[in-house]
Parts: C-alpha cells; structure tokens; sequence
C-alpha cells in the first residue's frame, strides 16, 4: 500500500497588493458554527488511479479541518458540491476521511483551520494501493481589469430592495474577449452590494436581465462573482452598498485566463417601476389600481388598521359601486321597454346598461383583489396568477364596450338626420345586433397581449439585519451608521420576505402597439360622438332652414345647438373624465406616488365615471326615453298599492 504525502503552508502570499492564494472564506457557511471567521485555506486535487475506498488525513501541530468537493469549489458557495467534510476524525485534532474516490472525477480537497488565523505546516496523507498524485488547485490570480471609483452623494440612488431608495450605485460595462470563467471582487472599506445584469440595467426595474447578485456574504462584505461570461456579449456590473446612503471608495477588479475591459458604464433610465415599495410612478401607459397602491397596503395588517388612503380609497370604491348599480339598474329597465327600441339606439344603450353595471362590478372586484391579496401575502398562487391575467383585460374590455356602444348610438342619430324619412328601423336594429355581438370579440382581440403579457414575478426582500457577537448578543442593528463597522468575528440574523407581483413585460414594438390600442378606445369614440353631434346641429339646421325660411340659417344652427346641447357636452364631458388617467400615465420621468398619490387614485376613479352617467347622459335629457322610465315607475307605484 503506498502513502502519498503533501506537505503545505497556510499562511497565505500576497502579489501587487492583492491576496494571490488559496484566498479567505467563511467556514461557518459550512462547518455551521457560531464563528463566521475568514480561514486562509489550500485547495488540493488529488488524482486517483483506480476506483476505491481511500483514507486521507492531515497530521499537523494545528487543529485542522477538511472539505472534499466533487468537480469545483466555490468559497461562496461552500455547501455547493460539498461531498464530504471533516473536523476531528483522525488523532490530535486532525481531519480523516475513508471514502470511495472514482476515476476520471475531479475531487478537490480544502485544507484549512479549525480557528482563525492560524498559520503552520500542515502534512496530507493519502493512502491507497497505487501511487496517489496531489496537484494544487490553479488559483493564480491574473488581474485583468482593475477599475477605482468612489459612491459619494453626488451618486445616483435607487431602490435596490423594494425598501427604500437610499441606495447610492455605480454601473460599469464588462466586455470579454473570450468565453470563459472569471472572477470580479470589490476591495472597499465599505460593505458592497454587487449585481450583474446581461444587455442592460434598468435602475427602477433592478430585476429585468438580472443574472447574478452578492451580498458580501462569505467574502468580507465585498461583492464577489466567480461567473462564465461569454464573448460578444454585454455585461453590466451595478456596485451599490449593504446599506442605504453609505458613501465611500471602492476597487473593482477582475482576473481570468483572458482579456476583459471594465469602463463606466451611463444606465439611463428608460422605464420606472408602478407603485413598487420604493413608490415609484410608471411612464408605461396604463395605471394598474394594484401597482398605485402597492407602497400603501401593509401585510398582515387588518383593513381598519390600514392607511388613510386605503379607507378613503374603499369607501370611495363602495359608493361609485352603489351609483353605478342603480344607473345601471335605473338604464336597464328604460330600455327593457320595447317602444325605447324602436330603432338601433335602443339596442345599443341596452347593452351599454348591461356593460357598465359589468364594468362597476369589475370596478369593484379589481379593488378589492387588490387590497385583499396584499394584505394577506398567503394568497393561493393560482389565484393570485388568475386575478393578474384576467382581471385588468377584463375590466377594460367593459369599459371599452361602454365607450364604443355610446359611439355607435351617436353615429346611428347622425344617420337618422341624413337619411331621415329614408331611415330603415328593422335595418338599424338588425345592423345593431350584429355591433353588438362584433364589437366586444373586435376589443378582445386589440387586447389579448395584455393576457399574454402579464406574469407573476416572484422575489425577495432581506430586512432587520442584526450582527450578533459570539454569545448572540446584539451588538449592530440594521442600517446603524457607517461609523460603526462590524467586527470581525461576528455573524448576522436577518429576515427573507417573499414577495410575488404581477407584471407586465412589453417588448418595445408591444409597447408602441399597447399605446396605439389605448389612445385609440379613448380618442375614436370621443371623435365619432363629437363629429356625429356636430353632424346632427348642422344636418338638422340645414334641414330646417329648407322647410322655414322665416328664419335664416345661423339661427337654425344656433336654436339646434339649443336644443342638442347635450350631445357635444356629453362626449367631451366622458373625455375630461377619461382624461387624466391617460395624462397621468403618459408623464415624462418618475415621481414618487407617495407625493402624488391622490392624483393618481382620483384619476384611475374619474376614468370609470362614464359607466356609472349613462342613466343620466342618455336617458334623463331624453324626453321619450325619461317617459317610458316614468311609465315604468308608474306601473310599480300601481302594483304596489294594489
């Protein structure tokens, strides 16, 4: 049997400044030990002959601990690939091991020390029946880009945790010349926050194109990435802090087998994030009520013990539902009257009553699911994903219905004034039937993206950060100043929050396209109601300026804009509703809806007034058609005396 025997040094060398050996890491991530120490560390790779059980062990004047890895280790990410690990199986405070090793797999050994900082000559022993080779782990460390900058108070900030936005970053651009491994490090006196994004980096999206993050876990508060990164491909390194509104100098540097260029890197803010923690407003066209009160809804919090805002809001919602079922009602039994539709008028205002009491109960769903589910964070999944894709493009669709249904009974009068005697009845019914029935299977298809478009997005949050001593002890509380660094030997606590939010992710031709649809449902049947109006006055007059001409032409004009004033005031009054929800979403920038938050709620409520006037827009300056609700009220009074 033969005996293979390494001898090595812990203590570690250093080359231009910076640690070139086996390196430091945090064995606690491993052994699960109160110590959360930096250990110097030797990585070894023994080479097996044949498949067997083989006995490795140290034998040192130091207590010694080892780790045996299968194909790579990564000190940041210790329990991955870990196959066996041990402290004391051998005498004197040793490491052995007896384990079966196989041919042709890469095992790599980590030899380090039980305590801190301990340094001295360590022997490894390994035993089998043919010769073993131990060769070191390659760890030359070839800095290929070493970048200096510093995060002062003239830095941009941004909301890297959905917390807060008092974080000061940095964005640096990282081209490779060749596809391969390599390794990126901070040395700072300040604790680093690392992410790294493919293509592109949105400060108020810090989730899109994300592949990779570091905290400064198990790297001495420096962000660290031991990452494959291919040629030909753009990388951004966004190099923030742990905490917020730390300020300080920093080095990023980069060491690979092959050339790499680091230079800074202008993340211009092209998009915002809608009512996220961080309160920030989306120049995405559309003003989703979950995203507006996101930053308002407290988890785990009862509704009476929310905010201002979410209680006004409520009661805001309730009483729009009231008025909009009893319009809705108040329309629905008007025009179940058959003499109110003698003609396409009838059966379009109909179908509108039946739309918009639709469109109020969305209304009210959609808030409600909104407040509900952010207050109870243990929402089913599948719900959660079926409110996200259904709820909005429903709600739209009934309140698109509404807008086109009054354009159609604008157009269809307009017809009446230009045909006149020649006006078919049965046709228009029949032509109304067949809108009636196009004209929500057209809206769903302009909408369908929306569905597909939509996702949950799951994350999370780390808060209440506590660094503890040896005994537990609190000894730094979460976000204390940067005057008072952690010590060494100390470990932290923290909590992981989960977090799922429904999102959309539009491509830019999408979101031409998403633009387009809305401005049109908005704009066209505003313009079809206008110019009809404007149709009938003028189509009217021009009519009865023939027939009597007593009077002139103006007057005509002016005794039908008398008469007809509510079909020019009507659409422009259900467009000044509409408005400024479209307004408001088309803003330039972002800003922060917790300083602007009325105006976004007033504008998402004003945008469903239209569906809660129609009994009043339609039915109460209509003499017929306030006759036959009369008629209606007429008839109950007389059923209930009876």
């Amino acid at each position: 049997m033969y005996d293979s025997l390494f001898f090595l040094e812990t203590s570690p060398t250093f080359q231009n400044g910076h640690t070139v050996d086996y390196g430091l890491y945090f064995k606690t991530a491993v052994m699960n030990v109160i110590e959360n120490f930096p250990v110097s560390i030797m990585e070894l790779v023994p080479q097996v002959i044949e498949n067997r059980y083989y006995k490795i062990w140290s034998n040192s004047t130091i207590d010694t601990s080892g780790f045996i890895y299968e194909d790579r280790f990564d000190p940041l990410n210790p329990e991955n690939d870990l196959l066996d690990k041990n402290d004391d199986g051998g005498s004197d405070l040793q490491f052995q091991f007896e384990i079966p090793l196989y041919n042709g797999t890469k095992y790599i050994l980590v030899v380090t020390t039980y305590h801190p900082a301990n340094t001295g000559q360590i022997e490894i022993h390994m035993s089998g029946l043919k010769n073993v080779l131990f060769t070191r782990a390659s760890k030359s460390m070839n800095i290929r880009s070493n970048y200096s900058s510093a995060l002062t108070t003239s830095s941009p900030k941004y909301c890297r945790d959905y917390l807060t936005r008092s974080y000061y970053f940095e964005t640096l651009q990282i081209n490779v010349m060749k596809t391969d491994s390599y390794d990126i490090w901070s040395e700072s006196e300040i604790e680093t926050y690392g992410y790294l994004y493919k293509d592109d980096f949105d400060s108020l999206q810090p989730f899109a194109n994300l592949i990779a993050e570091h905290s400064g876990k198990c790297n001495n508060h420096q962000l660290k990435f031991n990452i494959h990164l291919r040629a030909n491909t753009k990388y951004v390194l966004v190099v923030t802090t742990y905490h917020p509104n730390e300020t300080g100098k920093f080095n990023i540097l980069i060491s690979g087998d092959n050339d790499v260029t680091i230079e800074y890197f202008d993340s211009k803010q092209r998009s915002c994030s809608v009512g996220d923690r961080c309160h920030f407003y989306s120049t995405t066209i559309g003003l989703p009520l979950d995203d507006i009160l996101r930053g308002e809804i407290r988890d785990n919090v009862t509704l009476s013990n929310q905010s201002n805002s979410i209680g006004i809001s409520s009661a805001i919602t309730i009483l729009m539902f009231i008025g909009g079922m009893i319009n809705s009602l108040f329309s629905y039994l008007t025009f179940q009257n058959k003499d109110t539709r003698q003609v396409g008028c009838g059966l379009y205002l109909l179908a509108s009553s039946i739309t918009s009491l639709l469109t109020i109960s969305m209304f009210l769903i959609n808030f409600w699911f909104a407040v509900l589910t952010q207050i109870n964070p243990r929402t089913s999944f599948s719900i959660l994903r079926g409110g996200c894709i259904l709820i909005e493009p429903i709600l739209k669709l009934f309140l698109y219905c509404d807008s086109w249904f009054s354009a159609c009974v604008a157009i269809e009068r307009a017809i009446q004034v230009f045909k006149g005697v020649r006006f078919d009845k049965n046709k228009s019914k029949r032509f109304a039937r067949w809108i009636i029935f196009i004209l929500p299977l057209c809206i769903i298809a302009s909408l369908i993206h929306e569905s597909l478009h939509r996702e949950m997005f799951k994350y999370e949050t780390e808060t209440n950060r506590t660094y503890l001593n040896n005994d537990k002890s609190t000894i730094k509380d979460e976000f204390e100043s940067e005057n008072n660094k952690t010590s060494i030997n100390t470990i932290y606590q923290s909590i992981i929050n989960p977090h799922i939010s429904c999102v959309t992710r539009y491509s830019s031709s999408i979101q031409i396209y998403n633009i387009v649809i809305l401005y049109f449902h908005l704009l066209v049947p505003f313009i079809a109601n206008l110019f009809s109006a404007l149709f009938i006055i003028f189509g009217s007059a021009r009519q009865r300026s023939v027939a009597q001409t007593d009077q002139t032409y103006i007057e005509h004009v002016r005794q039908q804009f008398h008469e007809h004033k509510q079909l020019i005031i009507s659409p422009i009054a259900l467009l000044i509703l509409s408005m400024p929800r479209l307004i408001v979403s088309s803003l330039p920038g972002c800003i922060r809806t917790s300083e602007n938050l009325w105006l976004y709620l007033i504008s998402y409520f004003f945008s469903f007034a239209p569906s809660i006037l129609i009994f009043v827009v339609f039915v109460v300056p209509s003499k017929t058609y306030m006759n036959a609700f009369k008629s209606l009220l007429d008839s109950w009074r007389r059923r209930i005396h009876q």
